[in-house]
């Protein structure tokens, strides 16, 4: 028994048509490529491109950014404004607790301002600091950001800017909860002076701890990373003028003029001198120079840092 088999091969019309073909289309594929037209980045598109990309990853980790966000203001307004006096340990700055004299100002009231400024710290810090220690570790994923068609000072502007931007949303974030959480006469008593001076503290805060947190990713060792909590955060947490005002201390002369090496007093007083105009604060002409200031020198200084560190 024998069995044939039979290849079919093509009419010669139909292979000289596909020979046609595939001579024909590498010179067609050559024109479209000549004829394309020339990328031009510039430095808005790439800035804006960089600037969704952080966006994209803080939306993909919106709980993880909200849940940390929250829930350190949250325990403390909530043990020094519900639990506190609940338990009669609630107490009045200028006055004893429950005292209604006048000039008195309630906790909560004090803690608005200390725990946005607290907020502005930590967020900007950590939201560049981190960051930057992963993209400079042995695998140095930095250098796909410094591929990109700008100059390496505008990655530096970028990592700030994105950094500033979550702090100015973190510390949105804490307003309500400080308003919202506290025993029953326990309610702060904020009310927004100048809206426009509002937000250039806040702004400029947020500005000022993201540079911070971009020197500090660039300088600290990466092995070192938990010092930043105990040696930096914390202490500028605690004497930031947080849980009290820059005024309170001049019962203590000297650790009043020291803590004015700490930034976060400038933005814990500035906050509060727009939103709790009834409490103390310190002069505005002062709190607007160093925000500022402190800016322009940690912005410099972490632009020279990372531009070096991106190069070496």
């Amino acid at each position: 028994m024998t069995s044939t088999t039979s290849t079919m091969t093509p009419p010669a019309g139909d292979a000289g048509q596909a020979a046609a073909t595939g001579a024909g289309s590498g010179p067609a594929i050559a024109a479209l490529i000549t004829e394309a037209p020339v990328p031009q980045p510039t430095l808005a598109k790439t800035f804006a491109a960089m600037m969704a990309r952080e966006f994209r990853v803080l939306r993909r980790n919106a709980v993880g950014t909200f849940t940390r966000a929250v829930m350190q203001p949250l325990l403390f307004v909530f043990v020094f404004t519900y639990v506190m006096p609940k338990i009669g340990g609630g107490f009045m700055f200028g006055g004893a607790a429950g005292a209604s004299a006048a000039g008195s100002v309630n906790f909560a009231t004090i803690l608005v301002p200390g725990l946005m400024a607290s907020m502005l710290l930590m967020q900007g810090i950590m939201a560049v600091t981190f960051p930057l220690v992963m993209e400079f570790s042995w695998q140095r994923t930095i250098e796909d950001r410094a591929l990109a068609p700008v100059p390496i000072g505008v990655l530096a502007t970028q990592k700030i800017t994105a950094g500033a931007a979550q702090a100015f949303i973190g510390a949105l974030i804490v307003f309500p909860i400080v308003l919202v959480v506290h025993a029953a006469g326990q309610a702060p008593h904020v009310h927004v002076t100048n809206w426009p001076l509002l937000v250039v503290i806040l702004v400029t805060a947020s500005l000022l701890t993201a540079s911070l947190g971009l020197l500090l990713g660039t300088v600290m060792d990466p092995r070192k990373m938990q010092m930043l909590f105990a040696v930096i955060l914390l202490p500028a947490t605690m004497l930031g003028c947080v849980y009290y005002p820059w005024a309170a201390l001049h019962q203590i002369r000297w650790l009043q003029y020291l803590v004015l090496v700490n930034p976060m007093v400038y933005m814990s007083e500035g906050l509060r001198a727009v939103l709790t105009p009834g409490s103390p604060h310190m002069a505005m002409w002062a709190i607007l120079t160093v925000l500022v200031g402190g800016t322009v020198v940690f912005g410099y200084l972490g632009a020279r840092t990372f531009t070096r560190r991106v190069l070496n």
